[in-house]
């Protein structure tokens, strides 16, 4: 699953909130995805999202605007205080207790991608750090090279939005328990994840630019194909990232749709798609979903 689609989310899912900014100098239009679970009295716009963006990606625009405009309240992946404690909590996990050398990790066909990444990358993985947090470590590599920025992401702006507006906003998730999915993950499973993503690390920003113009266009057949590139190889990561946090999300949602109201759901584009992406999971519950962009 890291051979592209993954090592995508990762960069642009996973990583992006440790980003800095940069960007290119032309507009692009993009028309994200955007669904509506709507009964009587309740109605719930879903948004799959960027965590990171390039300058210029103009996206709030038609049914996508006007969502923004009629939720009373946004859910996130985390709320606002979260994301900010995200960076401290990553240094305290990612720690290991006896320092091993990179290299000494590495299968041959990683070890000599690692030898060929400028000194720079190289010591930026540090021998002190868990594998799961070398590969998020690359990922957010990966999305500087493809001049992303997670100032200018989807839950950036629409935080601003939100807190212009004075609506409330509240997130799915802490930042602890996020990272402490990688953290739990079996020391096999990070050593693949770790080596998948250093083999292809020269690459990598492609997989994010693709996914970038696939959610862009509202192409949910092609991110549900970037995302599940070579799934079976990392089925327990894909279980414990994707599969069982999209079914406690729909799970909310169900138990959500009791009270009225308007909200707004804005998470990463990759739990959107496919038959076990939230729209898939509450059509199956008997919801009412409803593709608008």
């Amino acid at each position: 699953m890291i051979g592209g689609g993954f090592r995508a989310i990762i960069a642009a899912l996973c990583a992006a909130a440790m980003l800095t900014a940069c960007g290119a100098p032309d507009t692009q239009q993009a028309r994200p995805a955007l669904w509506l679970v709507s009964d009587d009295d309740t109605s719930i716009y879903l948004l799959g999202t960027m965590h990171a963006l390039p300058d210029h990606m103009e996206w709030q625009t038609g049914p996508v605007r006007k969502a923004i405009a009629a939720a009373d309240m946004l859910i996130l992946e985390l709320s606002p205080p979260q994301a900010q404690q995200a960076g401290a909590i990553f240094s305290k996990l990612a720690a290991r207790t006896t320092p091993l050398a990179v290299p000494e990790r590495l299968a041959p066909a990683a070890l000599t991608q690692y030898r060929s990444l400028p000194l720079t990358q190289r010591l930026a993985l540090s021998d002190k750090l868990d594998d799961w947090a070398l590969m998020l470590i690359l990922g957010q590599k990966a999305a500087q090279d493809a001049k992303l920025s997670s100032s200018i992401g989807v839950e950036a702006r629409l935080t601003e939005a939100f807190t212009a507006a004075k609506k409330p906003i509240s997130g799915l998730e802490t930042a602890e328990s996020q990272l402490m999915i990688f953290e739990t993950l079996s020391p096999d499973t990070q050593r693949l994840l770790l080596n998948k993503a250093m083999t292809k690390a020269n690459s990598a920003s492609d997989d994010v630019l693709a996914l970038l113009a696939a959610w862009a266009k509202g192409d949910v057949i092609g991110l549900e194909r970037k995302i599940n590139e070579d799934v079976d190889e990392v089925p327990d990561a894909h279980q414990r990232l994707i599969s069982d946090r999209n079914q406690r999300w729909a799970t909310w949602t169900v138990q959500r749709m009791a009270e009225p109201g308007t909200i707004l759901l804005a998470v990463g584009a990759g739990h959107m798609v496919g038959p076990e992406g939230l729209p898939a999971l509450l059509h199956n519950r008997g919801l009412t979903v409803t593709r608008l962009q």
